[in-house]
């Protein structure tokens, strides 16, 4: 089964276990062998149980106020701008992709959440950008 080397008191010891039923075990020690019993039985260990807190509640998404001026077009996770789709004095309809966002490996389109005309592009490709960082206005 397994060998182990020792060494206590400047003497060597191979030691090697032959087999191990319950509290019976076979071993060799420097070529003698030997039977020993052990008095307690071995406690087997379980799978531990992972135990995991209560989950946070999600973030809600960012409700647009449909009766404000100004839309603030946010980063929802950082990351890198791959693409901007517009441009300042374009109109745009819900649903029109504003910004493409590279997070994690991912791209992320983001679109409008309201139609409008767009007063600010605040980011550019190519850009990092952190999570609710104003990348383009809308009004």
């Amino acid at each position: 089964m397994k060998s182990f080397k020792f060494k206590v008191h400047e003497n060597n010891y191979h030691v090697t276990l032959l087999s191990h039923e319950g509290n019976n075990i076979d071993l060799e020690v420097n070529g003698t062998k030997y039977e020993v019993q052990l008095k307690q039985d071995i406690k087997t260990s379980k799978t531990p149980t992972l135990v995991r807190s209560a989950s946070k509640r999600p973030v809600e998404p960012l409700k647009v106020n449909p009766s404000s001026k100004k839309t603030k077009i946010l980063a929802p996770i950082p990351g890198s701008i791959m693409v901007v789709d517009v441009k300042v004095g374009d109109t745009v309809k819900v649903g029109d992709r504003l910004v493409q966002l590279e997070a994690m490996k991912m791209e992320n389109n983001i679109t409008s959440e309201k139609a409008g005309k767009v007063t600010a592009v605040l980011v550019s490709a190519g850009q990092k950008v952190l999570q609710n960082e104003v990348m383009i206005e809308l009004e």
